[in-house]
């Protein structure tokens, strides 16, 4: 989750920067998606440097994939190499990264397509305004079913990794971007160091997130006069696929994500980890309750329901918060994070080759 004031200093014309996309994936369940993924980059009317796709701890996959993209590989536009780090999405953003041959670094969900102009809005939001370290966008959700879910609100569309109901509209400043749809400085990473590990999300495991804000609040401090931006024209689809549309999915997710908030206030203190989330919860959730008892209260469809799954969701990612907390305090839950050394051509080979021999 994230948010805050809006930024005054406009937008200013594209510079043609040159982005490093990475697209982190992990399944060959998803190979449609992936496809998708990178074509959509392909398609951008502001072309990137590179698509890096990092390959987390699948070697079927990861063959798949090298074999797949080999034509476009020995044109330099697709590199496909394998996380370094350990399994999870953090380590395979910071592989990523340390690769990346662009001044700036997107980040692209494997589930997610891009729509033509992303680039270029991140390229426009950037201006000529050097304090502007990161710029993300808006991420609208592709249900499986065709359309949402009558009892989901949109004010938990985060669960689903989307932009939520709450969030302001068009260029504004943020206290963290949203992982799966931003673009960083690649000064950025060597100023905090990369995403931490032992946060986010590790495959089709317990779904944790949150790193991402831990990385921007890590940012702004070692960066005290640092901006962060979204801009609501930069926009990509997330897929949602059904078992996510489903009410338990809900809850898991926002369990989870209590179990994060709890780790990133351990990292940067309750002030810092909560502070958008405060706003959120006395004033945005209030509101969605309000709306869904109105609506309800007129007959329309689904009004009951996303009342009740906002209270739920409350619950829920406060009871996930307080379990964190607890276990944070006997040391349970540990994340690391550090810097990122960057690595010249040829590193992704060098990376395949040592993972390989590990495994």
């Amino acid at each position: 989750m994230t948010g805050g004031p809006a930024h005054g200093g406009g937008a200013a014309a594209s510079r043609h920067r040159p982005f490093t996309v990475v697209v982190c994936v992990y399944t060959e369940d998803r190979w449609p998606d992936i496809l998708a993924a990178v074509d959509s980059v392909a398609g951008q009317s502001l072309p990137a440097l590179e698509t890096l796709l990092v390959v987390d701890h699948n070697p079927a996959l990861l063959a798949r994939l090298t074999a797949h993209y080999a034509e476009q590989a020995a044109r330099g536009e697709v590199r496909v190499l394998a996380n370094a780090g350990p399994r999870g999405l953090s380590a395979g953003r910071n592989t990523g990264i340390a690769v990346a041959r662009g001044a700036f670094v997107a980040f692209l969900d494997d589930d997610a397509v891009a729509e033509r102009d992303w680039l270029r809005r991140f390229d426009e939001a950037y201006g000529d305004d050097p304090r502007i370290l990161a710029v993300g966008g808006r991420t609208m959700p592709a249900w499986a079913s065709g359309r949402r879910p009558a009892w989901f609100p949109e004010e938990f569309d985060w669960v689903v990794g989307c932009t939520y109901r709450g969030l302001p509209e068009g260029v504004v400043r943020v206290r963290n971007v949203l992982g799966g749809n931003a673009s960083f400085r690649r000064t950025a990473f060597d100023t905090a160091g990369g995403f931490a590990t032992g946060i986010g999300r590790d495959g089709d495991r317990r779904p944790l997130g949150c790193e991402e804000t831990e990385l921007c609040i890590r940012l702004t401090d070692a960066v005290p006069d640092a901006v962060l931006l979204i801009d609501d024209r930069a926009v990509i689809h997330h897929r949602v696929p059904a078992a996510r549309e489903r009410f338990g999915y809900f809850r898991t997710r926002t369990y989870a994500e209590g179990l994060s908030k709890a780790l990133v206030a351990r990292s940067v203190g309750a002030d810092k980890g909560l502070a958008s989330e405060r706003r959120y919860t006395t004033r945005v959730l209030p509101a969605g309750i309000a709306r869904g008892l109105r609506d309800a209260v007129r007959g329309r469809p689904g009004g009951l329901g996303r009342a009740g799954a906002i209270v739920a969701g409350v619950a829920t990612t406060a009871a996930g918060y307080l379990v964190g907390r607890y276990r944070t305090r006997g040391g349970d839950m540990a994340f690391t994070s550090g810097p990122i050394e960057r690595r010249g051509p040829g590193a992704a080979e060098e990376l395949r080759g040592r993972w390989e021999a590990a495994v």
